[in-house]
This record gives C-alpha cells, structure tokens and sequence, in this order.
C-alpha cells in the first residue's frame, strides 16, 4: 500500500503526568505514515484524489495544542482515530510521537511510542 509520509513534525504542548508539563509545556514530535491508494492522484494529478499533507498537519496540530493528555498513548491514539475519521482515503496510519524532555532520571534522547491502526480498529465505535 502507497503511503504519506510526515516526519518530525513538531508542536509545542502541555501533556503529561507531571503538574509541571501541564504548567511548563515541552515540545512533541510526531512521526506520520498514512497509507492509501495514491494511484489515482498520481494518474490525475488531481488533489482530491489524495489527502494533503498540510491537512494532515493542521488535524495533528488541531488535537496536540486544543486538548490535554496525561499520557503520550492517549495522544498517539487520538491523533490515529482522527485521522481515519477525517480522512476517509486512509485505510491505516501509524503514529510515532516522541517526547524528547520527559521528566526520567536518565539521559535518554527521547521517549516515544508508536501505534499503528487503521479503520476496522474503530469500526464498533
């Protein structure tokens, strides 16, 4: 399957456990696979016939910096199911979202998760 792709997409945000995330905020960066068939844009040119990335984008921004999350799991899977909600042509999106200051005591580069889930993961709901 044909995929978008967004990479180090970056936002400042206020999530986490911590009272001090919530107060200080720190930035997040997601990592973005949406697969779909991108042949009829291709053949057409057409951008209807995809979803664009800049789209992509703004719903990523629209969830990081409107609502607050304790978990960097629960963001990673509201960013997924409003991406198969809002963009019907992707059938699955993984999502990488590393936190690269989180409050650990070791020296880590970052912490991340990453979920992959397409639209029958969400068909029951």
């Amino acid at each position: 399957m044909d995929r978008i792709i967004l990479r180090d997409l970056a936002f400042f945000a206020y999530h986490g456990v911590y009272e001090e995330e919530a107060r200080l905020g720190q930035r997040f960066y997601f990592d973005l696979d949406c697969y779909l068939d991108l042949k009829p844009a291709g053949l057409s040119d057409d951008e209807d016939q995809t979803v664009r990335y800049d789209h992509i984008a703004q719903e990523v921004e629209r969830i990081v910096t409107t609502k607050r999350f304790k978990l960097i799991e629960a963001l990673a899977e509201q960013v997924a199911q409003a991406l198969l909600i809002r963009f019907p042509k992707i059938q699955s999106v993984q999502v990488k979202l590393r936190k690269p200051e989180a409050p650990v005591p070791a020296i880590v580069k970052d912490i991340a998760v990453e979920i992959t889930r397409s639209r029958k993961d969400y068909d029951n709901e």
